[in-house]
């Protein structure tokens, strides 16, 4: 058996500006432009980087919410963006998606059991009988009640609906989850119970996280490797121990760098990043982290430095990361 679940060539998704009485595409935004990764099966692979990014739209796109300018995914052996309509349904009940926000990803009008098992109605699976079964083995699998189930989200909290939607998404049987975020919302108790429920679940049922968050700590906790982001591009991927260890971007330190130290004893070096992030629609020539960087010198400014292996498992794209890594040492 492969041992890949979740294969991202090259993927691209440009959004259009359009402006003008025949409303014609005056400029793109490039929120994602370029991203490659593989996800191995029973893996979390964290994809991690500051607001706006693209993080999120390359979770999406490869779920095909949203549709790719170009790019290849392969989930399973299958080449997602090229599935038919049928074939994109059945894929569906293998990938599955956690949102951000617990309060808008549910549907106030409906029940919280007949939210868990909207996915079980759509794809035809078990009678009345039979969903209400799993929709309630669901609740207690992430620690709510089976009475739950006839209440409405407004009667929870932040972090209940939170775990109503993980039950949303496990009931399906799901190889794949995308986790967009799903506890930047949450109070700071809660995340770490939310991140050990989906540690736990993941254990008992041999899921596939791809974990998307902008808290590189939380990232630390709970992904097996790490993926950083940075307009548009992934610009480090590396081991989860490596990659804190021994970063090999710029980009990667400086968000190390921001992590607080619970030992008021040790101080590490603060880097603070001047300016802010450049604009998606017009992205600076060369390496596009250059107008921030402390490091940048005058081939950072006209060369895109390419995305490569430094080490073993260890890839970035800078053209000095081995002066980053001896830096950190």
């Amino acid at each position: 058996m492969n041992d890949t679940l979740l294969e991202v060539n090259d993927l691209v998704k440009h959004f259009p500006i359009k402006g003008g009485i025949l409303r014609r595409t005056q400029a793109l935004v490039r929120a994602v432009d370029g991203v490659s990764f593989s996800v191995r099966r029973g893996e979390t692979l964290g994809l991690v980087g500051e607001s706006g990014c693209g993080k999120t739209t390359a979770g999406r796109t490869i779920l095909r919410l949203e549709t790719a300018t170009a790019g290849e995914v392969l989930f399973d052996g299958t080449d997602v963006m090229s599935a038919s309509r049928k074939k994109m349904q059945a894929l569906r009940r293998d990938m599955q998606i956690i949102f951000q926000d617990p309060y808008a990803s549910l549907d106030p009008r409906l029940t919280v059991g007949e939210s868990i098992a909207e996915g079980l109605v759509i794809h035809h699976l078990g009678n009345t009988q039979e969903r209400r079964e799993r929709v309630r083995e669901a609740l207690i699998r992430v620690g709510m009640h089976p009475s739950h189930m006839q209440r409405f989200p407004h009667e929870f909290s932040g972090g209940q609906r939170q775990r109503i939607g993980i039950a949303r998404a496990l009931v399906m049987e799901p190889k794949l989850i995308v986790c967009d975020e799903p506890v930047s919302a949450l109070d700071v108790s809660v995340q770490s119970q939310v991140l050990n429920l989906l540690r736990n679940l993941q254990q008992e049922f041999g899921l596939t996280y791809l974990f998307i968050a902008h808290d590189l700590s939380v990232v630390e906790h709970i992904s097996d490797r790490v993926g950083v982001m940075y307009l548009g591009k992934i610009v480090e991927l590396a081991d989860r121990l490596e990659l804190f260890r021994r970063p090999m971007h710029p980009y990667t330190k400086a968000l190390i760098s921001a992590i607080p130290v619970p030992d008021p004893l040790k101080r590490r070096e603060r880097i603070i990043l001047k300016g802010d992030v450049p604009s998606p629609i017009n992205p600076p020539a060369g390496c596009r982290f250059h107008p921030r960087c402390w490091m940048a010198r005058d081939i950072c400014r006209t060369v895109e430095p390419a995305f490569e292996k430094k080490a073993s498992g260890h890839w970035s794209a800078c053209h000095f990361a081995d002066e980053v890594s001896e830096r950190a040492a």
